[in-house]
């Protein structure tokens, strides 16, 4: 049978499973191997996973299974992206929909958000976790690298409200070397889809000399998609099996994204601690409506928020939200 989770389409015999392994052949259904196994949750703010336009200011619960569709050489979670889930059983943790929920409510939390592997290997499971959040009044956002099918992707937007989608690259060279894929089109048919259907921003890590000079071309496609989609640029931190690559130069990539600015507004270059690229400035006026700490790789705060709703405080302007600002103390449950 074949699995119509992820672009890979993989051919699955009786018994066994796909490339995620994380879906399997079970009397010619295809089930979930590890359904609500959780490798681990914790409380972080918004801003950290990054979203910068839903529900500023948030406190959220952050949580993941196991296993992933691509074989990024860089990955910074390789302990639950690439490790055989079979292997982590012992330590994943049982955690039904709506004991999830009251986590995440009696850590006050406003949202639960999936980041650490990728969504689209658990998909059954989060959408029973999404039925019990709505109930709940809980939104639920994820970060995806986006390379699902037209009906998984359909099925992420039902799930999540909010969605941060990794636009990684665009060279098939370095699809095929860096990422395991054949290419990233799907990737960007998807951005397109979810921004119909979801809140949507989108991530890129920036690896010197591999994907560096295809930033012009990434703002091209998003502001085609969507001039008013949040961008958040990063430079890679190396990692699993692209340890010894160098740093980004900072400046280097300050000056590819200063021009781009004008077609992108909501353009952002952070992870290291300093950071003049994390405010929100109004498209209309220039006037910034939301300032934040860069605190490096451990993450952003909201410092101040000005916007009225989602309206510029100096000239009416629209500001593209999800939302208005959460208080992180908003939810905090009282003894």
């Amino acid at each position: 049978m074949q699995c119509d989770y992820c672009e890979r389409y993989c051919r699955l015999e009786e018994g066994r499973h796909g490339f995620c392994r994380m879906y399997a052949n079970s009397g010619g259904r295809l089930v979930e191997r590890f359904p609500d196994k959780w490798c681990a949750y914790a409380v972080s703010r918004v801003e950290t996973i990054p979203f910068y336009h839903a529900y500023p200011g948030s406190r959220c619960m952050v949580v993941g299974t196991a296993g992933c569709n691509l074989d990024c050489r860089y990955c910074a979670n390789a302990y639950a992206a690439k490790e055989d889930p079979a292997g982590l059983a012992d330590i994943l943790l049982d955690i039904g929909p709506d004991q999830l929920v009251g986590l995440a409510r009696k850590q006050g939390c406003h949202s639960i958000v999936f980041s650490i592997n990728e969504p689209t290997v658990s998909l059954p499971t989060l959408a029973r976790v999404s039925r019990a959040a709505k109930a709940a009044g809980m939104p639920m956002g994820c970060l995806t690298n986006g390379y699902a099918t037209p009906v998984a992707t359909a099925r992420l937007g039902e799930i999540f409200s909010f969605v941060n989608v990794s636009l990684k690259g665009l060279d098939p060279a370095f699809c095929g070397d860096c990422l395991g894929i054949a290419d990233s089109a799907p990737v960007v048919r998807n951005i397109r889809e979810l921004s119909r259907v979801s809140h949507v921003e989108v991530t890129t890590p920036v690896i010197d000399g591999e994907n560096d000079h295809e930033l012009d071309a990434m703002a091209d496609i998003l502001a085609d998609i969507d001039p008013n989609i949040p961008w958040h640029v990063f430079r890679l931190l190396p990692t699993h099996k692209m340890s010894q690559r160098d740093y980004p130069n900072i400046e280097d990539i300050n000056q590819r994204l200063e021009k781009l600015r004008a077609s992108l507004p909501y353009l952002y270059f952070h992870n290291f601690i300093g950071s003049e690229w994390v405010g929100t400035r109004c498209p209309g006026c220039g006037t910034e409506v939301i300032t934040r700490h860069s605190l490096g790789c451990g993450g952003d705060k909201l410092d101040t928020f000005r916007c009225r709703g989602d309206v510029c405080p100096e000239c009416g302007g629209h500001i593209a939200l999800l939302g208005t600002r959460v208080d992180w103390n908003a939810g905090e449950v009282r003894a």
